[in-house]
């Protein structure tokens, strides 16, 4: 949540923007997955190796690297916020050679930012590996890759948030197999974006979920 709008927010309006965003990062995470089976199938995998049970709990998500880098390139590429809520500049600043003028009403934006060439190795490809081994998260420390935002202002939702999507997303793979209706080729999936306050797929996902024998 951004700056000066927090005073002003709700609880009912809390509780809208957290379910919408991760509503929002589930049916991306999903399309991409779809889209390339061969990610899905290392998911599949990893839960067959770690989870012993066949309900997934929270204190199992820990046991699952694979997923958690997925949701992490998912989130790199569709950001649950395309813009930060704006931000308000306290005094007149200089940031990068910009004169930012006080009072001035700063969004940040994360799209671009997840897909900027000079800080991601071909930045439009979907590469969980990417994050294998690498200490980049999404608690607001790193720059690169900032979902929730970053200090004071970020997401109060995020560990909850955070959660419901790995859950979700496990409990999906681990119990059925996803299919596009009418062998729909799924690299053909209209994948535009619909910016808003959560950025929404333009043409929503449809699939179909069969029971794994």
């Amino acid at each position: 949540m951004g700056g000066y709008y927090m005073k002003n927010i709700t609880t009912r309006e809390l509780f809208v923007a957290g379910t919408n965003t991760t509503t929002s990062s589930v049916m991306w995470a999903m399309t991409e997955l779809v889209r390339h089976k061969e990610i899905m199938s290392k998911i599949a995998e990893e839960l067959k190796k770690e989870i012993d049970t066949d309900k997934i709990s929270d204190s199992q998500l820990s046991k699952l690297p694979y997923l958690q880098a997925t949701i992490k390139e998912a989130m790199r590429l569709h950001p649950p916020v395309p813009l930060l809520l704006p931000h308000m500049a306290a005094e007149n600043c200089e940031v990068m050679n910009y004169t930012i003028p006080k009072n001035s009403k700063i969004f940040v934006n994360l799209w671009a930012m997840g897909r900027d060439p000079k800080v991601w190795d071909d930045p439009l490809s979907f590469k969980p590996e990417r994050f294998i081994g690498s200490k980049l998260d999404i608690k607001g420390q790193d720059f690169e890759l900032l979902p929730f935002g970053s200090g004071r202002r970020m997401c109060p939702g995020m560990p909850s948030g955070i959660k419901s999507v790995q859950l979700i997303l496990a409990s999906l793979i681990n119990e059925f197999d996803l299919v596009l209706p009418n062998d729909v080729d799924p690299m053909k999936l209209d994948m535009s974006d619909k910016f808003g306050i959560a950025l929404k797929m333009e043409t929503p996902l449809k699939v179909i979920f069969k029971s794994k024998e």
